[in-house]
């Protein structure tokens, strides 16, 4: 599961135009949105990870 290339494009360019010249409040809202569908992606596939790992004594 991830998230697709544009929308991680997306979020890059947001965050270089944010650093540069500054984001109009529509831009922040999907800024933020885009973040945390990121994020959300990304503890999934991390909880999965950790669900596999299986110790060996």
């Amino acid at each position: 599961m991830v998230l697709p290339k544009e929308n991680l494009e997306r979020i890059n360019f947001l965050a270089k135009k944010a650093k540069t010249e500054g984001l109009s409040e529509e831009e922040k809202i999907e800024q933020k949105n885009l973040r945390e569908a990121y994020l959300k992606k990304f503890r999934q596939n991390f909880r999965r990870q950790l669900d596999n790992i299986e110790i060996v004594d």
